[in-house]
C-alpha cells in the first residue's frame, strides 16, 4: 500500500512538473501587497527541476524595460503589474502573467513550459489575467490595454 502511494506520489509530480522556489512566491506577494516590483521574470530550472525568479524590475521601470528582459529564444513566465486609467477617470492595476514561448524556442524547453504553467500560476494568488504570448506583438503594450479593462 505505501509502496503504491510513493510510486504513484513520484508520478503524479512528474506530470505536475516543476517545484516552485520560495522566492517566486515572496517576490510575487511584494510586487501584489507592497508594489515593490513592475515585474518579475521566472525561468524554469531544469537540473534543479524548479522554477526560481530571474529577474525582477523596479517600480518605475517602463513596459519596454520588461520586454526587453524577456529572451528572444527562450521560454519564460512573467507576471507584470499593469496601471491605467479607466474611461471614468479612476487608476487601476490589473496583474498580468504572461507565458512567453517564442517560436524560436527549443520544443522541449516550450513542453517543459506548457505541461508546468498552470501549477506554477496557482502557486501565485492574485493573477487577474492571463495572457499566451509566442511573439512580441502578442504582448505589445495595446494587447495588454484591451485585455486591462
Amino acid at each position: 500500500m505505501i509502496l503504491a502511494e510513493v510510486v504513484h506520489g513520484s508520478q503524479a509530480n512528474a506530470a505536475s512538473g516543476m517545484a516552485v522556489h520560495d522566492d517566486c512566491k515572496l517576490k510575487f506577494l511584494e510586487l501584489k501587497a507592497k508594489r515593490t516590483y513592475r515585474f518579475i521574470v521566472f525561468k524554469i530550472e531544469e537540473k534543479q527541476k524548479q522554477v526560481v525568479v530571474e529577474k525582477v524590475g523596479e517600480p518605475t521601470d517602463s513596459y519596454e524595460a520588461f520586454t526587453a528582459s524577456l529572451p528572444a529564444d527562450e521560454c519564460r513566465y512573467a507576471v507584470y503589474d499593469f496601471d491605467f486609467v479607466t474611461d471614468e477617470n479612476c487608476q487601476k492595476s490589473r496583474i498580468f502573467f504572461i507565458a512567453w514561448s517564442p517560436d524560436t524556442s527549443k520544443v522541449r524547453s516550450k513542453m517543459i513550459y506548457a505541461s508546468s504553467k498552470d501549477r506554477f500560476k496557482r502557486e501565485l494568488d492574485g493573477i487577474q489575467v492571463e495572457l499566451q504570448a509566442t511573439d512580441p506583438s502578442e504582448m505589445d503594450l495595446d494587447v495588454i490595454k484591451s485585455r486591462a479593462n
